[in-house]
């Protein structure tokens, strides 16, 4: 329950910061550069971010394989408190550009390399086996109502006050799990392991290429959201399209991950049973008809459910794609797969922010909307016949 707890207003404090950067960055250069070529520096953001994770991601796997992970973690989240206290200090003396919003980007992109593998491996050290797909369920819907909460609490922050306020309540929320995560008792040191830190990568890597359901899970993540990111365009499509500034903007931050938590609430009580392959890509199938729908709708109820549906969608595959990698891979080499994952992750969204912009930037945000809508669905149907095993996994077990 602790780590439920810190994990969840952790990522409130990551979503909360997240989305205030994407709202300065997209209100600063518009005034500047006007609306198509500030769509791009939205882009440029999510790149700024995704950079360190894939230069560090395989050193940041190596290091949850090999240290505590528990004080790995904390660490990570004092390094983005570090993030927030220079977001505080920009925005208060008036400092705050876009280049500095893209250099701090890059700082915190750090501190999620590392986080994401330490604390993916975590959880499953802290329940049994037969309980691990419930827990993912529910470390899902810890980051789901983070999620939520998050785009809403900035929105709120900034429409009422200023991005300073938003800055500061995001370095108080990152306070919270360096210190719950002390009170942690179990051990979360992994197996000691043989051989030098290449040879820890190499034995990684092997093992998710040889392994067709690992590879197939992350890769299908991979290529469906990195050509589906249309959540990157939402100040876009929030203040110009939409008209509906920056708490609707927030409130629609937040909808894929109301859809999110009501499936994981949902997996949580009643885990899939049978057929989870199958599951798995009428997810992704269903995240682009959402993403479709989203972009061609003018109305925003419209709008605010697509995205729902969207979120919900993508929990679905979300929730079968980590089970499958945690029950299959052995603790010792947790981290590491991990790692390769939240690669593959960070990659969809950072660089599927970064496609998104562009093709916003060239075509237009509603084309690049529609698009990547229709992308993801080709993904889906390509990958079903590249990974016939995949598709027919049936019990999460």
């Amino acid at each position: 329950m602790i780590y439920l707890v810190t994990r969840a207003l952790g990522v409130l404090g990551t979503v909360a910061q997240s989305v205030t950067m994407g709202w300065q960055v997209y209100d600063l250069a518009r005034v500047d550069r006007g609306v198509a070529e500030s769509a791009l520096y939205v882009g440029l953001l999510g790149l700024a971010t995704f950079l360190p994770l894939f230069f560090l991601a395989l050193p940041a796997g190596v290091v949850a394989d090999r240290y505590p992970r528990k004080a790995v973690l904390a660490a990570c989240f004092a390094g983005e408190a570090l993030c927030a206290v220079a977001l505080v200090a920009a925005a208060a003396t008036d400092v705050l550009t876009v280049g500095v919003l893209l250099a701090i980007a890059f700082l915190f992109g750090i501190a999620r390399a590392f986080r994401a593998p330490a604390g993916v491996a975590l959880a499953p050290m802290l329940v049994p086996r037969e309980l691990l797909p419930r827990a993912i369920a529910w470390n899902s819907l810890a980051f789901q109502i983070g999620t939520i909460t998050g785009p809403a609490l900035a929105g709120y922050l900034v429409g009422h006050w200023s991005s300073t306020h938003s800055y500061s309540v995001s370095l108080a929320l990152y306070l919270v799990p360096i210190v719950g995560l002390a009170f942690v008792r179990r051990s979360t040191r992994p197996a000691p392991h043989v051989g030098s830190r290449l040879d820890r990568v190499k034995e990684g890597l092997s093992y998710i290429w040889g392994n067709r359901v690992v590879l197939g899970a992350i890769s299908l993540d991979l290529f469906a959201v990195l050509l589906g990111g249309a959540t990157a365009l939402l100040p876009v499509f929030a203040r110009d399209i939409l008209d509906v500034g920056p708490q609707g903007f927030g409130l629609l931050r937040s909808a894929p991950a109301v859809g999110a938590a009501l499936v994981a609430l949902v997996l949580a009580s009643r885990p899939i049973q049978r057929h989870a392959g199958t599951a798995m890509f009428a997810g992704v199938a269903v995240y682009g008809l959402a993403t479709v729908v989203f972009g061609l709708s003018r109305s925003f109820p419209l709008s605010l459910g697509a995205l729902a549906t969207l979120g919900g969608a993508d929990m679905v595959s979300v929730y079968v794609r980590q089970t499958l990698i945690q029950i299959v891979t052995p603790d010792a080499m947790r981290g590491r797969v991990a790692s390769v994952s939240f690669l593959f992750i960070g990659a969809s969204n950072e660089l599927g922010e970064f496609e998104s912009g562009v093709t916003a930037r060239l075509f237009g945000p509603v084309i690049a909307a529609l698009f990547g809508g229709v992308a993801s669905l080709a993904v889906t149907g390509l990958w079903a016949r590249l990974f016939p095993r995949l598709r027919r996994v049936d019990r999460l077990e």
